[in-house]
């Protein structure tokens, strides 16, 4: 065997296998080597934080094989992934598993293409010890918070739960936002329309904004009344006062990292970021998009020309705008040697045969990315302007609308604006008035979060990295901090708890602007600008110190309980209680009673009555539907007959 080469995964391997000739040999060590123990922190804290790394027990005969093929190779090159944990994985293997370490030598590239490999084999290097330290310090300061707070919070809240340093920030801004939600008093106030006509029976709505010359605030019904009661009337003029018209131009969205690609998927297809950034794991490792945990806008010189010839070839030289779109991030820890997140051949569309085989989530995900590079290098989309003031008495009206002039890259990315038209009229044409109707508003509180909120919150606040953006939420999902209700984030009264608790104790800590700076001292780290011993120091000396005082000082935490209007066959109230797999009803004395129930959402109920309503039957074996749930809670259509018959579906059957 001539060169070994070794990489995460099997599918990236076989990928790699597709343009390598006989002369190599490509491995998986599927995933890390080594890792701090499970048992114990693995942190010796006298010893300038030394970790204690072990080979956990599923991994050692696969250390053992690589050892064994890095011995006969000439050369070993270590192929994993282009960033701080691909890094650490190669040290990891390096450390490990590489005799005479001098042969092994380490590559990266940002897709998995002929081109790429072979581009990336020409310029070999050795391992990135910088990188390394951040991924080191990053993975002891978590493990310091996680051991030390942990413990204190079975003793202080309940037993068996767990906190981490930057998952605790993303708890605090959900319950904060729920609390400002609860806070939130509504504010009434009033709109008033009036459908208009021009000379030409021309119909188009304006809205009334000035009175006096003042901005037009109607706090109240009775005061939008006298309003359209002074209007309403024959004698009422209503009179064009300004008509503009103008070209507005609308440039298309830069092209994915990973932070935009997750809450593009979270609007436009309902995916988690955890399942996002898994179909994204699987379309680079089949060598179909750029790697998927980025921060940069940065394009390829190569990328983009074959992008401006596919859009003149495919849509013409209108669509083509004159220089090529070069796209800076604003992000200063972005790193710019990676690129955007982009499909790796532009000419290959969701429906060639390797992306339908991957499944159709990896379709509509690849097919999202597709639209969003393509749309990022085509013209301007261009829109015709209308606005007209219309005056009538001490009233100003007015009417603005649009309509499309040319799509420009709205074209392929789809998304459009509603046009309203609006006619163009002349200053001093008179207008009949057709209708005028008063509209009771309320203010709206500020909304939860959804998955895709949050992650655009942690990005703005500089939380969080491309890398764990999906494991903060996944995590506090799992922990069951917070659920998922109609895709938005609710804490529960353990994550409540959890959150008050760890806030009120470590303020310093569990706060967005000392999260942040901890973030960019590891983005230093990883530039080789300051060493990680005194980082992790700075920090561990007063947490340890303050974590003392809150053991012996805090008060214990009481959990609030969500009473339901129901008894249990003893006659005591029922309440809500969370399981491994979230919600179930409990007796409120349990577990000295043991009667459980199980949780029916408003949804669930609500899809139940509406399957009852229907009076639907298994199109496989003629038997009842039923509402199921899976053990994370989403909501499925199956047949009452299971496990007989295995029919099932995510959408509600038709009645025939």
């Amino acid at each position: 065997m001539e060169k070994l080469i070794i990489v995460e995964s099997p599918t990236k391997a076989k990928t790699l296998s597709r343009f390598l000739g006989e002369d190599f040999k490509i491995e998986a060590s599927m995933g890390h080597v080594r890792d701090l123990p499970k048992s114990k922190i693995g942190v010796d804290i006298d010893k300038n934080f030394e970790p204690s790394y072990v080979i956990p027990r599923d991994k050692r005969k696969t250390v053992e094989r690589l050892k064994d093929l890095a011995k006969k190779a000439k050369e070993v090159i270590l192929a994993t992934d282009p960033d701080r944990e691909g890094e650490a994985i190669a040290w990891h293997i390096h450390e490990m598993a590489v005799d005479g370490k001098n042969k092994a030598k380490r590559i990266v590239f940002h897709e998995i293409t002929k081109e790429a490999i072979l581009e990336a084999l020409k310029s070999p290097r050795g391992i990135d010890l910088k990188l390394v330290d951040a991924q080191v310090a990053r993975r002891i300061l978590d493990r310091l918070v996680g051991y030390k707070l942990s413990p204190l919070l079975w003793f202080k809240v309940k037993k068996g739960l767990s906190a981490g340093r930057v998952q605790s920030i993303a708890l605090r801004l959900i319950v904060e936002r729920e609390r400002e939600i609860e806070a939130f008093k509504p504010d009434e106030y009033w709109s008033i329309e009036a459908i208009l006509r021009s000379q030409k029976k021309e119909e188009f709505e304006a809205s009334l904004i000035k009175i006096d010359g003042e901005k037009a605030e109607i706090k109240n019904g009775k005061r939008g009344d006298e309003i359209v009661s002074d209007l309403d009337n024959k004698d009422t003029q209503w009179i064009v006062s300004k008509a503009e018209q103008k070209e507005v131009k609308k440039s298309p969205y830069p092209p994915f990292t990973t932070s935009t690609m997750t809450q593009s998927a979270s609007y436009n297809l309902g995916f988690s970021s955890k399942k996002t950034m898994k179909l994204a794991q699987d379309l680079y490792e089949e060598g179909l998009i750029t790697y998927h945990r980025t921060d940069s806008f940065n394009i390829s010189a190569s990328a983009i020309n074959n992008a401006r010839e596919f859009i003149n070839k495919n849509f013409g030289d209108k669509f083509l705008p004159a220089q090529a779109r070069i796209y800076k991030t604003k992000s200063k820890v972005a790193q710019e040697a990676h690129e955007a997140v982009r499909p790796t051949n532009v000419g290959m569309g969701s429906e060639e045969s390797i992306i339908k085989n991957l499944g159709k989530d990896h379709q509509k995900l690849y097919d999202l990315i597709w639209k969003r590079f393509v749309a990022c290098q085509m013209a301007d989309a261009a829109y015709n302007q209308v606005s007209l003031d219309i005056s009538a008495k001490k009233y100003l009206f007015r009417a603005s609308g649009s309509e499309v002039k040319f799509p420009g890259w709205q074209k392929v990315y789809g998304e459009k604006e509603e046009e309203v038209p609006v006619p163009l009229l002349g200053v001093g044409e008179k207008l009949n008035l057709l209708k005028l109707t008063p509209n009771q508003h309320f203010t709206e509180a500020p909304p939860r979060y959804t998955e895709a909120s949050l992650i655009k919150a942690l990005e703005e606040d500089g939380i969080g990295r491309p890398s764990t953006y999906a494991p903060i939420i996944s995590t506090i999902i799992e922990r069951l901090y917070i659920e998922l209700l109609e895709r938005k984030l609710v804490p529960t009264p353990l994550g409540i708890a959890v959150s008050d608790f760890l806030v009120k104790n470590f303020p310093k800590i569990i706060n967005v602007e000392f999260t942040a700076k901890m973030e960019d001292e590891l983005d230093q780290i990883a530039d080789g600008k300051i060493p990680w011993v005194p980082v992790i120091r700075e920090f561990y000396e007063p947490f340890a110190s303050h974590l003392n005082d809150v053991s012996e000082g805090a008060e214990r935490v009481k959990i609030a309980v969500e009473r339901v209007d129901k008894k249990c066959p003893e006659g005591h109230n029922m309440v809500i209680r969370y399981g491994r797999f979230g919600k179930f009803l409990a007796c409120e004395k349990y577990p000295e009673h043991k009667y459980t129930e199980p949780f029916e959402t408003e949804e669930q109920k609500k899809k139940e009555e509406e399957v009852q309503k229907l009076g639907m039957k298994c199109p496989k074996c003629g038997s009842d539907i039923v509402v199921r749930k899976t053990r994370k809670g989403r909501i499925f259509y199956g047949c009452s007959s299971y496990p007989k018959c295995k029919w099932a579906s995510w959408t509600i059957p038709t009645t025939n």
